[in-house]
């Protein structure tokens, strides 16, 4: 009987503790990265994409006709302005002169003659010594030597001009390309293609040529109105521009023209940057580049890293960190990127503290335990 009694007292202390259970401890706040706001006078860039032009552009034709007997330059060298690229056979030119040349003086021993007849028939003439019909006659005889010497002289200066364009010359400085006319050849003046000689491009400075859409343009000149943006038209805009290699906008220019018409066509208006050729030896007319041009004049304002916003139905938002250490959710409205972070026009202010870890966990109202990251 003890026995059992016993047995029962067991099992009832084995029940009686397994149904205690322990409670789990409470959770403590969710431990996060933050991120400082900070506030800070910035531009906001719009970028455009372009092609490198050369300032000057030059086909290379001859302006008389004959045979190629010299070429002077090395292709794809660097030339001065004047510098001499062929030279077309001079004899049957320097004939032609030669020819104009002794019928000028011809012309001018004749008309030396005229001048001192007419003279003496003037002096004749007062002493009624010569009828009026005869000095007319003089009078005649010079006015027609006069007019010959006149055409032998321009026959004599197209000669030269003709003995002149034998030789060709460069009308500016910058690289010449190869010679597609080469030695023993005859060419001809023309329009065509068939009689380029070779082609000359400045290098410097250099031109980069952008399409601006039409909304860009229309936000100028609202700005603009406002006073909040100079125009393009009026004063020079500073540009910068990049290589497709290249980052940061390393290279400075100024928008010096703005086309007068926007091209319905494609819906944007041509512009032009002229900047320095940083390197005139590589960098030539046709590289792809991107410009960027300052959207409005510099103004205040916030600056976060990318990663700390959410979008949702787009709409741009943020956690911020209150205080207590509760987080709230905050609308915000961005910019542009400007020195690597993007810029916040309205939402968040300076000092304000920003999650930028475990974004997808949070809910508003929620404690969290913040830990500053370190900046980059």
């Amino acid at each position: 009987m003890k026995f059992v009694v016993s047995l029962g007292l067991v099992l009832l202390l084995i029940a009686e503790g397994g149904c205690k259970r322990t409670a789990p401890p409470a959770p403590g706040p969710l431990p996060v990265n933050v991120l400082t706001v900070v506030e800070k006078e910035v531009n906001e860039w719009d970028e455009f994409t372009g092609r490198l032009e050369a300032v000057e552009s030059v086909e290379i034709r001859p302006r008389v006709s004959g045979y190629i007997t010299e070429i002077h330059f090395q292709a794809g060298a660097i030339i001065r302005k004047g510098d001499l690229l062929y030279v077309i056979d001079p004899r049957p030119y320097q004939a032609d002169f030669d020819r104009a040349a002794a019928e000028f003086e011809r012309m001018q021993a004749q008309l030396k003659l005229a001048q001192i007849e007419l003279d003496r028939a003037k002096d004749l003439r007062t002493k009624n010594t010569i009828s009026a019909s005869e000095f007319d006659q003089k009078a005649a005889a010079y006015q027609g030597s006069a007019a010959a010497s006149a055409a032998a002289e321009a026959a004599k200066n197209s000669a030269a001009l003709n003995l002149e364009f034998t030789q060709i010359k460069s009308p500016i400085e910058g690289r010449v390309s190869d010679a597609r006319i080469t030695l023993g050849n005859l060419v001809q003046p023309g329009a065509g293609a068939e009689s380029v000689l070779t082609t000359v491009v400045s290098v410097d400075p250099i031109y980069a040529k952008l399409d601006g859409d039409e909304n860009a343009i229309l936000k100028y000149i609202k700005l603009s109105e406002e006073g909040k943006r100079v125009s393009a038209r009026t004063e020079r805009i500073p540009a910068f521009v990049e290589l497709g290699n290249e980052t940061d906008f390393p290279h400075e220019g100024v928008v010096d023209f703005v086309d007068n018409r926007l091209d319905p066509g494609t819906g944007t208006v041509r512009a032009r940057v002229v900047l320095k050729n940083w390197n005139p030896n590589f960098i030539t007319p046709g590289f792809f580049v991107r410009v960027r041009i300052a959207g409005a004049a510099p103004y205040h304002a916030a600056l976060i890293d990318d990663k700390v916003i959410s979008s949702q139905q787009g709409v741009k938002y943020v956690f911020a960190v209150k205080a207590d250490n509760t987080i709230e959710r905050r609308n915000i409205e961005t910019g542009t990127i400007f020195e690597g972070k993007r810029i916040v026009k309205s939402g968040l202010k300076d000092g304000e503290k920003v999650v930028s870890t475990r974004l997808q966990l949070l809910q508003p109202g929620m404690t969290v335990k913040p830990i500053p990251e370190a900046e980059k």
